[in-house]
């Protein structure tokens, strides 16, 4: 226990050292900004998506309110009301992804800075933000497969149930309660972890992205349970705000959540610091990617 608890203090240390950075300081505005930016082109090719399963964007953000209570997701559908999700062209795909990469390269660039101790921030600004695009176009696809599961895991429950003789009623509810938090862990907890491998320009072994994308994963949750909490409870937005309150608030939870993705990286970093042996988050050889 001993260890363990040295272990975390030091951690803590290292951590806090590495945030008297000057680059850290706006970061997370910064990708908050970029996420506000990028969210309704990358709802839009979502929905596109999903409705080749006959999934409703309504209906995607129904499945969201479980997660994120119904005023935030009322808020996110206000961002909606003119616009169109009816463009399903090549130009129109190219441009959304771009447009939503901008999130996916602010933290490319905040990875690249903490994994390398400030010697780097990727190899070039187009280079980079075409491998975001790859990113997010991929990031995107894990969303949509997630979501369909959402919509219809209910139902194979269901029908899983039956064939095995059981009780849906009785069963069902009460599994799918507790299985739809596990599957929207499972949600965060894949799209991070394959962020923090990929976005590193030097490649780190897989393995080593797992502490912090549970960390961030957890707290992704916990964030967007306290702040749904707080802004359905206490906060009134309108009041300070008009017309822009859903943006706002919309706003803060990304500033939040941005600040919970670059604490998962530097919990990479600190964690891998700390290990033994001591080592670096170093390339892997080739064919040793895991």
């Amino acid at each position: 226990m001993s260890k363990i608890k040295t272990r975390f203090t030091r951690m803590f240390i290292l951590g806090f050292k590495q945030f008297q950075d000057p680059f850290y300081q706006g970061f997370a505005a910064q990708i908050s900004f970029y996420l506000v930016l990028s969210i309704v082109p990358t709802i839009l090719l979502i929905t596109q998506i999903l409705g080749l399963f006959g999934i409703s964007l309504e209906s995607a953000l129904a499945l969201i309110e479980d997660y994120t209570g119904k005023r935030m997701s009322g808020m996110l559908m206000s961002l909606f009301e003119f616009s169109s999700v009816g463009a399903g062209n090549i130009v129109f795909i190219v441009v959304a992804l771009w447009a939503a990469s901008r999130a996916a390269f602010a933290i490319m660039r905040i990875t690249n800075y903490t994994l390398t101790d400030g010697k780097t921030t990727g190899k070039g600004y187009f280079a980079e933000r075409f491998r975001a695009v790859k990113t997010m176009g991929i990031t995107i696809i894990t969303i949509v497969l997630s979501l369909v599961i959402l919509a219809y895991g209910k139902l194979i429950l269901t029908a899983i149930v039956a064939a095995l003789g059981l009780d849906p009623e009785i069963i069902v509810e009460s599994t799918w309660l507790w299985l739809r938090w596990l599957l929207g862990f499972g949600l965060y907890f894949l799209m991070i972890s394959y962020n923090y491998y990929i976005l590193p320009t030097e490649r780190v072994k897989y393995r080593k992205v797992i502490p912090g994308s549970v960390f961030a994963a957890v707290g992704l949750l916990v964030v967007t349970g306290f702040y749904s909490r707080y802004t359905t409870s206490l906060a009134d937005y309108d009041v300070l705000y008009g017309a822009l309150s859903s943006v706002v608030a919309i706003m803060f939870w990304f500033y939040f959540l941005a600040w919970v993705l670059c604490l998962g990286v530097l919990f990479n970093k600190v964690w891998d610091d700390t290990s033994e042996p001591f080592s670096k988050m170093t390339p892997p050889a080739r064919g040793d990617r895991y």
